[in-house]
């Protein structure tokens, strides 16, 4: 009897697996201007720990529901999350073995190099930025390499090489080597007549100094988004960073720098028209200011952000500047998920200048003096990052 009711038991948990195995999936596309994939269900006030922005019209595996988000398989061995807000369900999709890469072709134009890889569908992706040496490295999911040419024309200024890896069956891995040390930026996208995946790179320019930049210089909040108050409570946050960014621009401008902001005055600018705005103009680089707060009125102190380690550098040289000014360290500050901080077309920094919630940093942040001070050694520091950067 034991060997029969074991025998029902074993039955009954195989009916179980199979059942799980069975799981039903249906496939999507990105919609939007800034659809992005998250690593997991994670969250705090930034969102989500972002594994890749990707472009519309990409076609996701969906294979389960959580809230308002989707769980993706990626790959075999690969799975993601994305906002349900972020797709719409395409029936028209046919289920395939495999989709193959075809051939490349690396060249550049007047201002930028570029890969371009023929595609059969519009597959994920996910970019890495790598140093020492400097390349980027693009894992493109779901496919199978049937590239037997990579055509590369002397049009290039900024790729050193540009080659791939079939690291898993289902992803290839593509390798794009830079010749500086220093990302300058890069972009991803399908190209709009049809599905090859263009990655453009951002050259450095021929001659480095501040005057051949366009620099963006973004106020932190605005309009209803007030952000900190000081332990005073005389000024908001979205008030000073203003007025900070306007010593900016006016610091550079005698400079000769040419200056985007994006925002000149207290109004609601949402993060994604932010980053859209940065989009269109493709500045050189981002500086992002803003103030500091925290529950503990000891903490003081500046800190810059990055999100890419290609980036770091910059928040580096500027961090050491401002230390210059007898604020305390607070750090340099890496893997950052603040909205700014995710574009990959420019270098950017996001400089935390002093603590709102400390009363001796709340002293200087209220001084106009301190303010062309901050300018200055933003803009030293922008000069420091550009000088390590001809050796």
């Amino acid at each position: 009897m034991k060997q029969i009711a074991s025998l029902v038991v074993f039955f009954c948990l195989l009916s179980s697996v199979k059942a799980q195995d069975s799981t039903t999936y249906f496939f999507v596309r990105t919609t939007g201007q800034l659809p992005f994939l998250e690593y997991g269900l994670g969250d705090d006030r930034l969102g989500g720990a972002k594994m890749t922005y990707l472009d519309t019209n990409v076609v996701l595996k969906v294979i389960d529901s959580v809230g308002t988000d989707y769980k993706v398989q990626l790959s075999k061995y690969h799975t993601a999350y994305v906002a349900k807000s972020n797709v719409k369900p395409d029936t028209t999709i046919k289920v395939r073995p495999y989709y193959l890469t075809n051939s490349w072709r690396v060249f550049g134009n007047d201002t930028h190099d570029y890969v371009a890889v023929a595609m059969e569908e519009r597959l994920p992706y996910r970019a890495v930025q790598q140093i020492n040496p400097s390349r980027l490295v693009i894992d493109l999911f779901g496919a199978t390499s049937n590239t037997n040419w990579i055509t590369q024309l002397k049009s290039v200024k900024e790729i050193k090489n540009a080659w791939y890896e079939q690291v898993e069956d289902d992803v290839v891995r593509v390798f794009i080597e830079l010749k500086h040390r220093q990302h300058w930026g890069h972009y991803i996208a399908y190209d709009s007549a049809g599905k090859r995946l263009m990655i453009r790179i951002k050259r450095q320019p021929a001659k480095l100094s501040v005057k051949n930049l366009v620099i963006a210089v973004d106020a932190g909040h605005g309009g209803s988004n007030e952000g900190a108050t000081g332990i005073t409570g005389k000024g908001k946050e979205k008030v000073y960073t203003l007025q900070f960014a306007q010593a900016l621009q006016q610091y550079l401008g005698r400079k000769g720098v040419q200056v985007y902001m994006t925002r000149t005055a207290d109004i609601d600018l949402p993060m994604p028209d932010r980053t859209l705005a940065l989009r269109a103009q493709d500045p050189s680089l981002l500086i992002s200011l803003h103030l500091n707060s925290a529950g503990n009125p000891k903490a003081k102190g500046t800190s810059t952000y990055y999100r890419y380690i290609g980036f770091r550098p910059l928040t580096e040289t500027i961090l050491d500047r401002m230390l210059e000014l007898g604020l305390d360290n607070y750090g340099n500050i890496g893997n950052f998920n603040f909205a700014l901080s995710g574009p990959t077309e420019y270098p950017n920094c996001l400089v935390e200048i002093a603590f709102l919630s400390n009363e001796e940093d709340e002293r200087k942040i209220m001084d106009p003096a301190f303010h062309k001070a901050v300018a200055k050694k933003i803009y030293r520091g922008i000069r420091d990052w550009l000088k390590a950067n001809r050796k």
